[in-house]
C-alpha cells in the first residue's frame, strides 16, 4: 500500500478481483481512473476470467469520486476534460466488459462512486453503505455518470437524488436498484460476494455476454453523450476554480 494509492488484480478460479485504494476516502484520481481503465480492458480480453469482482481497500468510504486535490489543480479546458472524459470512459469499459462485474460496497459512495456503484452488473453493499451525489454543491453536477445512474435507478430517481442532496441510507440504494442487496457484517459481506462470484464463474462464459450485453442495451451511444457532457463539467470546474469559490465551498465542508 503506497500513500499514493493503487490498483491491483488477482485472478483465482475464474474470479478476477479488482482491488483500488486512495488513502483520501478512495476518492479517483487520474492516475487511479487510467490504472482501472486498463485493468478492465485488460480483463475483459482474458479467457481465464469468467466473472469479476471490485472492491476498494479499507473500512470507511468505499468510493468518494472524483479526487478534489486532482480538481484543484486542473488550469486548463483540455485536462479538466479529458479527467471528466477518463472518468467516463472507465464506467464504459465496464459496462461492456462482456464478464459480469460485482461490486463489493464496504461504505459510503459519494458523486461519482455512486456511478462506479451503478456501472456494477450486481452489487452487495453493507447496510451502512449510504450514498450522495453531491456535485450540485460543488458547482458542477452529475454530468457524466448520468446515463449509468438513470439507467439503472430511472430518471425520477435520479433527479430526486441530484437535486436533494442529502445522504441516502443502503435501503434506498436497494430499494431504488443501485444494490442488488444488503447485510449487515463484512462477514456477510465477503460470503454473499464471494458466493455470487462463485456460482457466476461456473456458468457459460458466452451465455453471461450474451445477458450483459441485454443489461446495457441502449447504452451504444454513450460515447458521444460522455463526450458532451464532458465538455459541459470541464467548462463549469473551471470557472468555479478560477473564481475561488470551489476552495470556499472546501473550506466550509
Amino acid at each position: 500500500m503506497t500513500t499514493n494509492g493503487f490498483v491491483s488484480s488477482e485472478i483465482e478460479n475464474k474470479i478476477c478481483t479488482i482491488k483500488f485504494y486512495n488513502p483520501k476516502a478512495n476518492s479517483l484520481s487520474s492516475g487511479l481512473l487510467m490504472r482501472l481503465l486498463k485493468e478492465f480492458n485488460d480483463i475483459s480480453q482474458n479467457d481465464d476470467v469468467n466473472v469479476m469482482v471490485l472492491r476498494s481497500e479499507g473500512e470507511g468510504t468505499f468510493c468518494a469520486g472524483a479526487s478534489i486535490d486532482g480538481l484543484l489543480e486542473i488550469d486548463r479546458f483540455e485536462k479538466a476534460k479529458e479527467y471528466f472524459f477518463s472518468f467516463g470512459k472507465l464506467l464504459l469499459s465496464m459496462v461492456r466488459c462482456p464478464k459480469p462485474i460485482i461490486g463489493r460496497i464496504h461504505g459510503k459512495i459519494v458523486g461519482g462512486g455512486v456511478g462506479l456503484a451503478a456501472a456494477c452488473d450486481y452489487t452487495v453493499a453493507l447496510d451502512t453503505a449510504s450514498l450522495r451525489l453531491s456535485e450540485l454543491i460543488l458547482g458542477i453536477g452529475p454530468f457524466v455518470i448520468s446515463p449509468f445512474l438513470i439507467h439503472k435507478i430511472g430518471r425520477a430517481s435520479f433527479s430526486y437524488i441530484t437535486l436533494d442532496t442529502d445522504w441516502r441510507d443502503a435501503e434506498w440504494g436497494k430499494l431504488f436498484f443501485l444494490y442488488s442487496k444488503v447485510v449487515n457484517s463484512i462477514e456477510s459481506l465477503d460470503k454473499e460476494v464471494n458466493s455470487i462470484a462463485e456460482r457466476l464463474a461456473n456458468f457459460n462464459p458466452i451465455a453471461l455476454q450474451k445477458i450483459k450485453n441485454i443489461f446495457w442495451q441502449g447504452s451504444e451511444d454513450w460515447d458521444r453523450i460522455i463526450d458532451e457532457r464532458s465538455e459541459i463539467s470541464a467548462r463549469l470546474i473551471l470557472s468555479e476554480i478560477s473564481s475561488g469559490r470551489l476552495q470556499k465551498i472546501l473550506q466550509k465542508s
